[in-house]
């Protein structure tokens, strides 16, 4: 039977400002996941790490992904599905997106590679939709398309790739479970129309600084005055560690997804790592347990590493 092995990386979504439209790729950390041809009808799913996550094809977000894929091509065959996650659920960094994203561009290739990347973002949506409850890409679309990408209309998966300076990227994941689906469901369901105004100000000024390698204009638009001031509450100590990574030379962050993740972009290394020690520190004195990654921008999304 035919197998393939995938890495699957973990994604930075938002970037403050850009609520369900932004998402970033990044190098480390990543989901390991193989995906086997088998004579006998049905998805088989196997974990091999510590977080006990459904098995069941229905249940399990590769699994619903999958079974959207074959429901699709009237595939009768079967498939196992072995799972290897090194982003851990509820992080906020795309545990959730890298297990659609990683099963839909592994069985697209044991397939024949007859779907287009948006046509895989849509099947993995429907696996998304167990952790979430929406249908949203801002995770999705940056795991299968790589870097930085722009999710124009979510209906109609109108996504645009977005060029980037080079960036490193300073995460701290607090042990604390943040759930997307509540996250969401805090938010405001309306805001001022003054306030959607500086929002659109700095999505716009974001992607400009982006496009135009100006890291100055990427630190100045990297302010979020809608979800980060509901979604901080949950995270402790979140305003006195941006604070501090800022003074630091950090050029901005914020939440990463729902949370409870933390990101900030840096223009040097070095930058990165004091900020990324910043960050555990300031856990570390609350007695939060963490962990800390320093990386960089994935420009390929998910990665078939072997064939057999």
């Amino acid at each position: 039977m035919r197998s393939i092995t995938v890495h699957s990386p973990a994604t930075v979504s938002n970037l403050c400002c850009g609520f369900d439209i932004l998402g970033l790729a990044i190098d480390e950390p990543y989901d390991i996941m193989q995906l086997t041809e088998t004579e006998q009808p049905g998805i088989v799913i196997r974990h091999t790490d510590q977080y006990n996550l459904p098995v069941s094809p229905t249940e399990n977000i590769a699994g619903v992904a999958l079974q959207s894929m074959i429901d699709a091509v009237g595939y009768t065959g079967g498939f196992e599905i072995v799972i290897e996650k090194q982003i851990k659920p509820g992080s906020g960094i795309g545990s959730s997106a890298a297990s659609a994203a990683g099963i839909v561009v592994a069985a697209n290739a044991l397939l024949g590679n007859r779907f287009t990347k948006k046509e895989l973002v849509n099947f993995a949506m429907d696996g998304e939709v167990i952790a979430s409850g929406a249908r949203h890409a801002d995770n999705l679309a940056p795991c299968i398309y790589g870097g930085l990408v722009l999710i124009r209309d979510t209906p109609t998966l109108d996504i645009i790739s977005l060029q980037t300076p080079p960036l490193y990227i300073s995460i701290v994941h607090p042990q604390i479970e943040i759930k997307t689906s509540y996250a969401r469901k805090i938010l405001p369901t309306e805001i001022p129309l003054k306030s959607a105004v500086v929002q659109w100000a700095n999505v716009a000024g974001l992607v400009t600084g982006f496009l135009q390698q100006d890291y100055a204009l990427i630190g100045r638009s990297l302010q979020d005055i809608i979800i980060e001031p509901v979604r901080s509450k949950l995270i402790p100590g979140f305003d006195e560690v941006k604070k501090q990574c800022l003074e630091a030379g950090a050029l901005g962050g914020g939440i990463s997804g729902s949370g409870p993740s933390l990101f900030m972009l840096s223009e040097k290394r070095e930058t990165a790592d004091q900020v990324a020690s910043i960050m555990k520190n300031e856990f570390d004195k609350r007695g939060i347990e963490n962990k800390t990654y320093v990386t960089t921008i994935n420009d390929s999304g998910v990665k078939i590493v072997n064939r057999s």
